[in-house]
Parts: structure tokens; C-alpha cells; sequence
């Protein structure tokens, strides 16, 4: 391993492409726009402090209402993405398999996607160091394939957070898309095309929408239901991305729990729409692009 800041540094590790520059791919059938639900599954231990709370331990308060969304608002979810027969890419904490073995069990039978999530979002990967780092990828990566019969191929940062090696160590422990970099509607390539990116919404986002911009549930469902259409509209000229990030502890309270509803609902009445998976969206990238 080396420490050395990578020559990409500057500019980032993925290529500049404007959005008037074709990328090269196109959908199954006669979709025009991928959609994938990314629900975060996570696990916030009680004797560490908690990000956005009040910084000390035991934090009951913070702590019961990540809890309500792995005892209750989960269901809510699930039944929501099951209700207009999609899937979900879920992003799962290592540490939810052993605290939370329920909730891995209705994954699986629901047949959702995984994707690493670092083990706790309690911790990120910029407060370790790169020893710390290859021994976690390579613990979440290990906890998971265990856990659900299958090694995961894609990865998220807890709180979208990287090393100068993080990209690197994925390589190495098999990832083959990642979602940290949410800076484009189309699916792109990193590391010379060690990596495929797959966009992850930063507006589309029940996180920042309900506790940092402080949406209604209205709010939020309005905001994807103009973000779909623009992004429907201009995939006629080259398929777009669209993605919809949840934690169940914020959009799977009951007074928000309709929003999601209503917003899946527009989406699927329309056409042109392909319902699928991170992990689908990086390997049609690749068959179709050749990198």
C-alpha cells in the first residue's frame, strides 16, 4: 500500500465529459432512464457518538430515532418499493448484520441488491488510516458476502467519504462500481476504467432534504417528481440516471411515508423507465461502452 497522493488529485480520478459529449450506451428495450432506489441500512452503535447529535454517550435521543427506522420505518419502506414491484440497491453497514438480523433476512427475501457501506456510519473512512482503511473494505466486504450468499459489487462511503487509496483498495476487493461521486446524470469510469461510477443522488435525498434543508414530505416528493421529468425529457437525445436515496428512519416516519408512495407512483405511470439496480446500470455501462 502507499500513502502517496494519487496524480489525479487535482481534477479528481474520473474524466472530465460534458453533458453535451456522448457517453456511448443505451438501455434494454425502449427505456430511455434508469431508476434505482438506494435504501441505506445502518447501524449506529450507542457507545459511539453519533453524526449530527449531541456529540457524547450514551446519545438516547439520536440513537432511538435511527433504532425507529430499523425496528419500524424499514417496513414501511419495503412495502412502499414492494407495492410498484421494484427492487432496491440497499447500502448496508457490516455492522447491521449482527445487530439487525431481521432486516437481512427481509433483504433477501426481497431479493435486493447490496452494496458495501463501510461498518458503521458512525465512522468514516477519512478518520482512518490507510491500514485501518483495507482492513474495514476488506471486513464489510467478507461480513456481507457471508451474510447474503453473494459478494457485494458496489460500494458507498458512509457520509460519501473516500482516503486517497479507497478507490484502489475496492479494486482490490473485487468492487466493480462505486457511488461516492455523485457529480454527473450518467454513469462514468474511474481509474482508467478500474471502476465503474454509478450516480447517487445529493438533491433526491430524504438526508439532506429533511434534516439539513428541512423539507416537507410534500417538499421532497415534489422535488423527485421534477427532478424525474427533466431527467425523462432529456434522456431522448442519451439515457440518464436517475436515483432516489432513503433512510428509513427519516422517510419511513408515518407523516412521510405517503410522500415516498406518491412519488414512486408518478414514476411508474410513465413510460420509458428502466426499474433496476446499481449494479445492472454498471454492467450495461460497461457491455455498452466497452470500458
Amino acid at each position: 500500500m502507499t500513502s502517496e497522493v494519487p496524480a489525479w488529485a487535482r481534477t479528481g480520478p474520473i474524466p472530465y465529459r460534458s453533458a453535451r459529449t456522448p457517453a456511448g450506451w443505451t438501455l434494454p428495450g425502449d427505456a430511455r432512464l434508469a431508476l434505482w432506489i438506494i435504501p441505506n441500512i445502518e447501524f449506529f452503535p450507542l457507545d459511539m457518538p453519533i453524526p449530527g447529535g449531541t456529540g457524547k454517550v450514551p446519545d438516547v435521543m439520536s440513537f432511538s430515532s435511527r433504532e425507529y427506522g430499523a425496528r419500524v420505518g424499514f417496513y414501511r419502506v419495503l412495502d412502499a418499493i414492494q407495492e410498484i414491484g421494484a427492487l432496491g440497491t440497499a447500502t448496508v453497514n457490516s455492522s447491521v448484520v449482527e445487530a439487525y438480523p431481521e432486516l437481512v433476512q427481509a433483504m433477501s427475501e426481497a431479493s435486493w441488491e447490496v452494496m458495501g457501506h463501510s461498518i458503521t456510519n458512525s465512522r468514516r473512512l477519512s478518520e482512518l488510516s490507510e491500514e485501518e482503511e483495507g482492513l474495514e473494505i476488506a471486513e464489510v466486504t467478507q461480513t456481507l458476502t457471508d451474510a447474503f450468499g453473494r459478494a457485494p459489487a458496489g460500494w458507498l462511503g458512509a457520509g460519501l467519504t473516500e482516503r486517497w487509496t479507497t478507490l484502489d483498495r475496492l479494486v482490490e476487493n473485487g468492487y466493480s462500481y462505486v457511488a461516492d461521486w455523485a457529480l454527473d446524470d450518467r454513469p462514468n469510469t474511474a481509474l482508467d476504467g478500474a471502476l465503474v461510477t454509478v450516480p447517487y443522488p445529493l438533491e433526491v435525498n430524504d438526508k439532506p432534504a429533511f434534516d439539513s434543508r428541512l423539507m416537507t414530505p410534500d417538499e421532497f416528493a415534489g422535488t423527485a417528481i421534477r427532478t424525474f421529468d427533466v431527467l425523462l425529457r432529456e434522456s431522448a437525445d442519451e439515457p440518464r440516471v436517475m436515483a432516489i436515496a432513503l433512510h428509513p428512519y427519516l422517510i419511513g416516519a408515518p407523516h412521510r411515508i405517503e410522500s415516498l408512495r406518491r412519488l414512486l407512483g408518478h414514476m411508474r405511470e410513465a413510460e420509458g423507465v428502466w426499474w433496476t439496480t446499481g449494479g445492472e446500470i454498471a454492467s450495461r455501462y460497461r457491455e455498452e461502452t466497452g470500458r
